[in-house]
C-alpha cells in the first residue's frame, strides 16, 4: 500500500499519443492518462493549451499541429504552474504565454522546489528534461478572465474557482462548446491533489457544468464527446474528491495520525478507484494535502525533497 519509493518511478511504459479534431477549430493531444495538450487552431494563429513538460516533447505536440496546420503558434495557454504542463512551453516560440496571476505568484513562489519535485517524482514525463531551458515565464498575466479574438473565434481564458491549484484556468470556447479543463477534470485517471483546495473543488466543477460543454478536454484521460461523457468527467472527478476529503476528515477528526488516516483512506478509495491510472503514486500526496486542510494548514505547503521524506515518515510509521 504505502511505499517509500514514488510508484511513478516503475512506470517506464510510453503511452500511445491520441491527436483528434473536436470542433472546427479545436483538437486534443491525448496519450492514455499521461498529461494532455490543447490546440486551437484560428483563423491566423494557433493556440497551445499546456505544453508538455519538457521542449523536446514539445516536438511530438508541434508535429501534428504541422500535419494540419502551418499557422503560427502565436499563444501558449498554462492552465496552472506544475512542471510538468509548463516545461516544454519554449520549444513553441509563441509570441505570448499566457496565466492567470495566481499562477504567476505561485511560480514566483515554488516553481523551483515544484520542478525538482515533479522531475524526481515521475521521471518518464520529463524525457529530455536537459532541453529545458528553466522556468516557464508568463508574459501575459490577467485576473479572472481574459478574451481574445482569432479571427470570428472568441476564445475565454477563465478562472471560475479554486481545485486542483489556486491558479486554475480554463480555455473555453463558447461558440463551438468545446472546454479545455486543464487538471480540474480527469477522466478515469486519479486526480492529484497534492496543491489542491479541496473544500473549494466540487463547487469549482459545479460553476464548470453550468457552462454546458459539449466536448471537454480533461487534464489527463481520453477526450470528452457529447454531454454525456462531459457529464461523467465532471461527476467522476467530483466524487473522487469528495470521497477523498471526506474519508481524510473523518480520520482527522477522530484524532488519527496521517499514517492511520493515509491506511483507511487508501482502504475506502482503492475499490472504486484503485484501477485509475496513476492511483498509487498520487494518494500519498492526495491524502497528506487532505489531512493537511482538514486539520491547520489551509493553504498548501511546498513540496520539497525535505517533504518528500518527511511525508514517507509519517506514513511509515
Amino acid at each position: 500500500m504505502s511505499q517509500k519509493k514514488f510508484a511513478s518511478q516503475a512506470d517506464l511504459v510510453e503511452k500511445k499519443v491520441t491527436f483528434e479534431q473536436l470542433s472546427a477549430h479545436a483538437w486534443a493531444y491525448t496519450a492514455e492518462g499521461d498529461p494532455n495538450t490543447g490546440v486551437i487552431i484560428g483563423e491566423q494563429a494557433v493556440m497551445v493549451i499546456d505544453t508538455q513538460a519538457t521542449p523536446i516533447m514539445a516536438q511530438d505536440v508541434i508535429r501534428r499541429i504541422r500535419e494540419v496546420s502551418d499557422k503560427p503558434i502565436k499563444y501558449v495557454t498554462l492552465t496552472h504552474y506544475h512542471a510538468v504542463r509548463v516545461l516544454g512551453a519554449s520549444a513553441y516560440g509563441a509570441d505570448h504565454v499566457i496565466a492567470s496571476q495566481d499562477t504567476f505568484d505561485l511560480i514566483v513562489e515554488r516553481g523551483a522546489a515544484d520542478m525538482q519535485s515533479e522531475i524526481e517524482r515521475f521521471p518518464r514525463l520529463f524525457r529530455a528534461v536537459e532541453s529545458v531551458p528553466g522556468l516557464t515565464w508568463p508574459t501575459l498575466v490577467f485576473s479572472g478572465r481574459l478574451v481574445l479574438r482569432m479571427g470570428e473565434l472568441e476564445v475565454q481564458i477563465l478562472q471560475v474557482g479554486r481545485g486542483h491549484t489556486k491558479g486554475d484556468s480554463i480555455v473555453w470556447l463558447p461558440q463551438e462548446k468545446v472546454l479545455f479543463s486543464g487538471d480540474l477534470v480527469e477522466f478515469e485517471t486519479t486526480p492529484y491533489t497534492g496543491d489542491a483546495y479541496l473544500r473549494d473543488w466540487p463547487a469549482t466543477l459545479d460553476a464548470l457544468e453550468a457552462l454546458g460543454a459539449e466536448r471537454l478536454v480533461p487534464g489527463r484521460g481520453a477526450a470528452l464527446k457529447g454531454r454525456a461523457e462531459v457529464r461523467a468527467g465532471l461527476a467522476g472527478t467530483r466524487e473522487f474528491i469528495t470521497a477523498l476529503y471526506s474519508a481524510v476528515a473523518r480520520g482527522a477528526r477522530a484524532g488519527l495520525a496521517l499514517r492511520e488516516v493515509y491506511r483507511s483512506t487508501y482502504e475506502t478509495l482503492a475499490p472504486r478507484y484503485g484501477n485509475w491510472v496513476i492511483f498509487d503514486h498520487c494518494m500519498p500526496f492526495d491524502v497528506s494535502r487532505a489531512f493537511d486542510e482538514a486539520t491547520s494548514h489551509p493553504d498548501p505547503r511546498i513540496w520539497t525533497a525535505e517533504r518528500d521524506r518527511d511525508m514517507w515518515q509519517a506514513l511509515e510509521g
